[in-house]
């Protein structure tokens, strides 16, 4: 028969098992592969607390044991961090833990690049955004108020180009505000000091911004407008008439046609006189630079080559010339495009089995359009 005190000095040396064991069990398990079969997403949104993110994590496959990753949490140590996290398969308990409390969120790059309009910008954030929600922020005074033109109507050109990371935890608001404070820091700051108030000199820098795609040419573009806002004429912006469109319910992303320059319209500047109430687009800093100092020059009029840039005159004789040699040289460009055409089609396969590029002529439009419209 053992001893009594042989019998207590098992039992301690059991006890002391124990309390080795069970850590060390609990430590393997946290470190094994974890169950999930594949790559998994979680959101982790703002107000969500341990034990919700623990039923999220478990509701996913990606933890087996709540019970074990609460006591990770209850222990102590820091917090979980909100966001949008991707686990690869196989994750450990003690992987995911290490991702939620350091927060090595996935982001997605957003660029908002100058010439962008309220309507592409919305396509752009739509991932991230609902569509209601956003046109509800859109001009939402609040928003508004903290670009620094608190009367403006829309968040229209108050957003400032950039590459933003995002991720699907943000909330719509925290988004938008990023994308506003940094209009106030950084373009804000660029408006002051030009010959038109810095509303003004922001709404002149989109109508350049969409009239042309060649930063050279902004500062005559902005001096014929300037030429034409003193002379009380009619800006006659085409851009203008199609976000006049827009407003107006039709969404159709097409050059403009006779009935958007007939179209009575307060953005419309064939129609109404001076400058529209708000910016149409995004402007660069370089057509910012230009709405501030426009080129002092004679010219009244613009219209595009046909082949790259546009043709600036001063009278509207020599506008009329322009016009036709853009007109020509654009039906020039549509036969030598039909005269290629068998032969291009002869053609159409590269070894790969791909059809081949062709370039697209451009459009003739009116005189004062950029090539292209967004």
């Amino acid at each position: 028969m053992l001893k009594p005190n042989f019998r207590i000095s098992i039992w301690f040396l059991l006890g002391v098992a124990a309390l080795v064991a069970v850590p060390a069990y609990s430590h393997w398990v946290f470190a094994r592969p974890g169950p999930l079969a594949r790559e998994a997403s979680v959101l982790i949104k703002k107000g969500t607390t341990i034990s919700q993110a623990t039923e999220i994590l478990f509701d996913k496959g990606i933890i087996d044991s709540k019970r074990l990753f609460l006591l990770r949490a209850k222990i102590g140590g820091p917090k979980i961090i909100r966001g949008e996290y991707i686990f690869p398969a196989k994750s450990s308990m003690a992987s995911v833990w290490n991702k939620l409390t350091k927060g090595m969120i996935h982001t997605t790059k957003l660029v908002i690049t100058p010439a962008l309009h309220g309507w592409l910008v919305q396509k752009r954030l739509e991932p991230f955004i609902p569509e209601n929600k956003f046109w509800s922020m859109w001009e939402n005074p609040e928003l508004i108020r903290q670009t620094g033109f608190p009367d403006a109507p829309s968040l229209e050109g108050l957003i400032a180009p950039a590459t933003y990371s995002l991720n699907l935890a943000m909330e719509p608001e925290e988004i938008i505000l990023e994308m506003v404070q940094s209009f106030r820091t950084q373009v804000f700051p660029l408006l002051v000091g030009g010959v038109l108030p810095p509303y003004q000199t922001l709404i002149l820098a989109s109508l350049a911004e969409k009239e042309t795609n060649l930063a050279e040419e902004l500062p005559k573009i902005t001096g014929v407008f300037n030429n034409r806002l003193k002379s009380r004429m009619k800006l006659q912006c085409d851009p203008t008439s199609l976000y006049a469109r827009w407003l107006s319910g039709d969404l159709r992303f097409t050059p403009p046609t006779r009935e958007d320059i007939a179209r009575s319209h307060p953005y419309n500047t064939y129609s109404t006189m001076g400058l529209p109430p708000s910016p149409i687009a995004i402007p660069s800093r370089a057509a910012i630079e230009a709405a501030k100092a426009p080129s002092e020059t004679q010219y009244f009029y613009f219209v595009a080559t046909g082949s790259g840039g546009h043709n600036f005159s001063q009278t509207l004789k020599e506008h009329n010339q322009f016009v036709n040699a853009y007109r020509n040289e654009v039906n020039r460009q549509r036969r030598a495009s039909q005269t290629t055409a068998p032969r291009l089609q002869a053609n159409t396969r590269t070894s790969a089995g791909r059809p081949s590029a062709r370039p697209t002529p451009r459009r003739a439009t009116s005189p004062t359009r950029k090539s292209q419209v967004d």
